[in-house]
């Protein structure tokens, strides 16, 4: 049976953790009694039993039933480290879809809603330091589609572009001891043209008087230490870096910036001292790497930069939403690199944190995207909303994303283009991202009927097959010019919504292809088909050089890395095996290159 195992938080590292993953009780509870007849508490047992944090719907739960159960329950046993006594235990969830209820011990602990990021609760005063026990309540509403639920689909059986849905606990579930005085966040912002970075620490105020201890180093090499005392529960610090020589580094080739093709980071240890004494300690790390866009192109680290980027959807056969390993989220990343990918559009998912540790260790640029709603309403523009405040929020410290996307197709704003009420709301996620994170882009609708977007990301699958030389011309045509971008309506929709246009903003094809290819007996579709491993590399040619051939474009994001489900137009096998020799795929990419970049007029 697969296990989590790894460190859950990698961005904000301590030694004293505990690992909760494994088998728990777990119970259907369709009439939803649970709460009434207490099923929360210690004397309760539940019938089955689940392999957490793999969803019951997969085959790694031990479950693997696709049916809906809009109510379920968790419960696992487990005991505390003795030597944490004098300490606060931390009870930390990645993710659990979609509402969950959280007890200890029979006990309420606390509640959070949003399927896709991370919560915690402080159950100290709930642990009794001998055999304990955590329950947790969980409602996945399966037919709402005002929750943000991104590919899971609403029916039971997988249709079309839509997955079988995701229930429940499906990231590391894990217990952290800290002192009552600790570091409870760290940002990082790189301030490239300075040589700084933006340093900005929060205490607990139990802190208030105590010292900061920061040492940032490359590569192994102190670059800077500093000592901070704390006066009040926020300090902000800028710390410079470049010190005159960095970029003169030529082994470093890039200096010590982060760069798809030189990943270079910066660790961090963080030691907060009371009298001297250690009383928290935090590894992290971060990247020197700006993102901006200037006369219609993309800039990274004030270069313009081609992204080539695939479209993934972190799905897996065996654990859906859920990865098997960490090994298996590396090679991801491993394969798409191997094909000649910079990096990827992580389609409809807030992926799991370990993705974007390998993200930022390995080079490989990511826009973060989340599960949208497909319907919309006031509540589900509110949740939506308190998603992505949460996002950002776990997320603002890697350095591998570039690029934020609210929303996706007008998915969950189907009348965005003539709704002013939608487009304010596009507008409102546009502006409050900004808000929160002012070192990336932000792309207001991906596809098409765009408000204000810093890139005007467009999809256009009309390649047709490789006898309808028509269809394909017009294609090639509807991609050449500005001109004919801006005019071209894909899947009938407008490029950007009313009262809205091209203000200069980079254009990018950010969805095309999807040749089916199936390489066994499964059934699937794609948006155009092969029917071996050589038709298969001519047809991605074929749909590449109509690319290629653009006069405007700054960058591309092809559909797509894997399999999924019933789509059989990946790159890969639903179980990552390439479908065609990588290198073939490889070559066809690096056909455009950086020394085709041209400025928009």
């Amino acid at each position: 049976m697969a296990r989590r195992n790894e460190y859950p938080r990698p961005q904000f590292v301590r030694k004293e953790w505990q690992n909760l993953n494994g088998t728990w009780q777990f119970d259907f509870d369709d009439a939803d009694i649970g709460v009434k007849e207490k099923w929360f508490r210690p004397d309760h047992q539940l019938s089955r039993r689940i392999e957490v944090p793999f969803a019951y719907q997969s085959k790694l739960s031990g479950i693997h039933d696709p049916s809906f159960h809009d109510w379920v329950w968790y419960k696992r046993d487990f005991k505390v480290d003795p030597g944490w006594k004098g300490k606060r235990v931390l009870l930390h969830f990645g993710a659990v879809d979609y509402r969950a209820w959280v007890y200890v011990n029979g006990q309420y602990a606390g509640m959070h809603e949003g399927g896709h990021t991370p919560f915690h609760f402080d159950i100290t005063d709930l642990l009794t330091w001998d055999e304990e026990q955590v329950a947790v309540r969980v409602e996945d509403p399966s037919t709402d589609e005002t929750i943000p639920r991104g590919k899971q689909f609403w029916l039971e059986k997988p249709d079309a572009i839509w997955y079988t849905p995701t229930t429940g606990i499906w990231q590391t579930v894990w217990l952290e001891a800290v002192s009552d005085a600790r570091l409870e966040r760290v940002k990082f912002q790189p301030d490239l043209d300075r040589g700084d970075v933006i340093a900005e620490f929060e205490t607990t105020r139990a802190a208030a008087g105590m010292t900061l201890d920061v040492e940032i180093l490359f590569k192994g090499r102190t670059v800077v230490t500093d000592q901070i005392v704390i006066h009040e529960p926020y300090v902000k610090r800028a710390f410079h870096l470049m010190n005159r020589n960095i970029f003169r580094t030529a082994a470093h080739h890039d200096g010590w910036t982060w760069t798809p093709e030189n990943p270079n980071l910066f660790d961090v240890k963080l030691t907060l001292r009371q009298d001297g004494r250690a009383v928290d300690e935090v590894e992290t790390y971060f990247g020197m790497r700006k993102i901006h866009t200037e006369r219609g192109m993309v800039y990274l680290n004030n270069k313009p930069y081609f992204q080539k980027l695939v479209l993934d959807q972190g799905y897996w056969p065996d654990g859906l939403l859920t990865a098997p390993s960490d090994d298996d989220l590396k090679r991801d990343i491993e394969l798409a690199k191997a094909m000649g990918f910079n990096g990827c559009r992580k389609h409809q998912k807030v992926e799991d944190p370990r993705f974007l540790y390998w993200a930022d260790r390995l080079g490989f640029l990511v826009w973060g995207e989340c599960a949208s709603a497909a319907s919309f309403s006031a509540d589900a523009a509110a949740r939506l909303t308190r998603e992505w405040i949460e996002i950002v929020e776990r997320d603002f410290n890697h350095p591998c994303i570039v690029a934020w996307v609210p929303l996706n197709e007008s998915w969950g704003v189907p009348d965005i283009r003539s709704s002013r009420q939608q487009q304010h709301h596009s507008l409102a996620l546009y502006s409050l991202i900004h808000s929160l994170d002012p070192t990336r882009l932000v792309v207001s609708n991906d596809g098409w009927e765009l408000t204000k977007t810093d890139i005007c990301a467009v999809h256009n699958y009309n390649h047709g097959q490789p006898d309808e030389p028509d269809k394909y011309e017009y294609f090639k045509a509807s991609l050449s010019t500005k001109e004919e971008i801006l005019r071209s309506q894909p899947g009938r929709r407008a490029i950007y919504a009313n009262g809205f246009e091209h203000e200069g903003e980079p254009i990018l094809l950010t969805e095309f292809g999807g040749i089916a290819y199936r390489v066994s007996d499964e059934q699937g579709w794609g948006y155009s088909s092969a029917g071996s491993a050589e038709e298969f590399v001519r047809e991605y040619r074929r749909i590449m050089e109509a690319v290629y051939a653009s006069k405007v474009l700054h960058g591309f994001c092809y559909t797509q890395l894997t399999d999924v489900e019933q789509e059989v137009n990946g790159l890969l096998t639903y179980d990552r095996r390439p479908k065609c020799d990588p290198e073939q795929i490889r070559r066809i990419n690096a056909m455009w290159h950086p020394g085709v970049l041209r400025e928009q007029t």
